[in-house]
């Protein structure tokens, strides 16, 4: 940076953010975070869930040492309502990136590309140890940007040929298939959930969701099922006979048995905390084993932890940094960074 100071504070808008990561850094940084936890050198609260009208806030934080000691809170907020009848996000947020050692805030950073990439990131993470390696066809329950992101996050690690989109709003499917019938992958619309279901190897669920849809019944031996959408204590998307039937893998498990569809299942008494498998963090360092047999059912509860988001963000500060940081803005870059006095 010819000898140039650094900005104190870096501004990253989710354009930003996208240019400065693939498929291949945020699958990395998840596993970072993860792994990092299960080490004794990462570590999240319980979220705090602010109700708002039509929608809710959470604010989620964790603390992460890598090269030094870091932490991140996001507040986001999720207005399922938005894209249809205000033209916004359905999730909008920021996120604030931090020296965990001098308190410096080290950066500012719109929150939307961060929480579709982390959380599809941590999917496909999961399935590295949750679904059978051949696994070629899936269905997408909940066709928008999250829906989207699953996609490509899980075809970047598994042999996807087929897949199937469903939505309780037939007009997203069809769109979602069209937009999303390229490179080899054939993506169809269905109205039959129970039909396609049955006929998928792996099936994901990231609706808004506030009461279950997705019943034993419907999911074949072997399936991997990645349940989504219930990142509040009233979403539910997954059956509790289904929650029983699975090997159940939570992100963090604390957060799961207060917001995710376990949750749910504890509540009519069909699990409880010992029945759960494993979290992801035991998964990815070697502690407990993934699918053992390939006609289990395996089921990851994902309610999105902010170990996920510390490791991202400071992955796309080092980034940012290493592309140039501010001084790129005057040669075309997108890339906008700026100083805040401490």
């Amino acid at each position: 940076m010819s000898g140039e100071a650094v900005p104190l504070t870096l501004l990253l808008s989710r354009a930003d953010i996208a240019g400065l990561m693939d498929a291949d850094a945020w699958l990395a940084a998840v596993e970072k975070g993860f792994a990092s936890f299960a080490a004794g050198k990462a570590n999240t609260p319980t979220p705090m869930v602010i109700t708002g009208r039509g929608g809710t806030f959470h604010a989620k934080g964790a603390s992460i040492d890598l090269d030094r000691s870091y932490v991140a809170l996001k507040l986001n907020g999720n207005f399922p309502d938005n894209p249809a009848t205000r033209g916004l996000p359905t999730i909008q947020g920021a996120l604030l990136l931090c020296d965990g050692e001098d308190g410096a805030l080290l950066a500012v950073m719109d929150s939307i590309e961060i929480t579709l990439r982390r959380t599809a990131a941590a999917t496909a993470l999961a399935a590295r140890f949750l679904a059978r390696p051949d696994s070629r066809t899936i269905l997408i329950c909940g066709c928008g940007e999250q829906g989207s992101a699953q996609l490509a996050a899980l075809q970047a690690v598994l042999p996807l040929e087929r897949a199937a989109a469903w939505d309780r709003d037939a007009g997203r499917s069809r769109i979602f298939a069209e937009a999303h019938s390229r490179d080899g992958l054939v993506v169809a619309a269905v109205s039959d959930l129970a039909h396609a279901s049955r006929a998928s190897d792996v099936i994901v669920t990231c609706t808004t969701a506030r009461s279950p849809f997705l019943e034993a019944s419907f999911v074949r031996p072997g399936t991997f099922v990645a349940a989504v959408g219930a990142d509040s204590p009233e979403k539910s998307e997954i059956y509790p006979d289904l929650m029983r039937r699975a090997l159940v893998v939570a992100d963090v498990l604390d957060q799961c048995a207060v917001m995710g569809d376990l949750r749910h299942a504890m509540a009519a008494g069909i699990l409880s905390r010992d029945d759960i498998h494993a979290e992801l963090a035991q998964l990815v360092s070697g502690v407990r084993a993934g699918r053992s047999d390939e006609n289990q059912v395996t089921l990851f509860d994902s309610t999105g932890s902010a170990l996920q988001d510390v490791a991202v963000a400071v992955l796309v500060r080092e980034r940012a940094l290493a592309a140039g940081g501010w001084r790129l803005a005057a040669g075309g870059w997108r890339l906008a960074l700026a100083a805040f006095p401490r």
